[in-house]
């Protein structure tokens, strides 16, 4: 696989464990979303001076109105990421 798959892979990868713990595999709770982003971008909500960063991220990204995160509102999520990111640079 080239690089870029493998980053690829591994987004899907994160996804899928962490949507397995609670509810519907293949959706993120907001209990998901947070264990989620305090393990694999802690440095995102370390810069959030806001206790409910998770919460108002996950308002944002909830297209649906149903209280979790699917795959494509995750991929805007690490997109948005992303995008910071590199701005940064």
């Amino acid at each position: 696989m080239t690089e870029l798959e493998t980053a690829m892979a591994m987004i899907m990868d994160v996804f899928h464990r962490y949507a397995r713990t609670e509810g519907n595999k293949n959706t993120l709770t907001k209990g998901e979303v947070k264990t989620l982003m305090e393990k694999e971008l802690p440095g995102m909500l370390q810069k959030a001076k806001d206790k409910d960063a998770c919460e108002k991220i996950m308002k944002d990204l909830d297209e649906n109105s149903n209280l979790q995160m699917d795959f494509n509102e995750f991929i805007v999520l690490v997109s948005i990421v992303i995008n910071r990111i590199y701005k940064s640079f």
